[in-house]
């Protein structure tokens, strides 16, 4: 049976203890959906949406990337990890999703979901919060986890 690696034996909250841990590199990938509407999707042009806070997309790409680099001061025990690289896409899917994909990578002793994830909803939270003048009807639908590799197991979701 796993147990919660985040608390001792005295049941009480802690960082990981990853010191004896090899530093290997690790990546993974999240992504965050958000159905935003067709008010907001019929301002999509050319790949991007302009609003009066500046281009949309471009300005959730640089507000996930902080997000990803800033995750340890987010996540009370979260690592600080030297962040290597840090892509994030986001397109247009079917019935008014707009699709963000964060991939990290690093080099270190212990994984980097936890950046990926944060990188994945700051850009959804950006995009949020710079469209909905337009139109409060947005969802952020889902925030998962979809593959990593390295450490003591890769994943791949299903």
């Amino acid at each position: 049976m796993n147990e919660f690696t985040h608390i001792d034996q005295n049941n009480q909250p802690g960082m990981v203890d990853v010191s004896a841990k090899s530093r290997t590199q690790r990546t993974a990938t999240a992504q965050s959906l958000i159905e935003v509407g067709p008010d907001v999707m019929a301002l999509l042009s050319g790949g991007e949406i302009q609003s009066k806070k500046g281009p949309v997309f471009h300005t959730a790409i640089i507000a996930g990337t902080m997000a990803a680099k800033k995750t340890s001061d987010l996540i009370p025990f979260c690592h600080p990890l030297p962040l290597e690289d840090c892509k994030i896409a986001i397109e247009a899917a079917e019935n008014n999703i707009i699709s963000i994909t964060c991939t990290c990578i690093t080099t270190a002793r212990t994984g980097i979901e936890m950046e990926a994830l944060a990188g994945a909803s700051g850009a959804a939270l950006t995009l949020y919060d710079m469209c909905k003048a337009v139109s409060k009807d947005m969802c952020i639908i889902e925030t998962k986890l979809l593959k990593k590799t390295g450490g003591k197991s890769d994943y791949l979701a299903s």
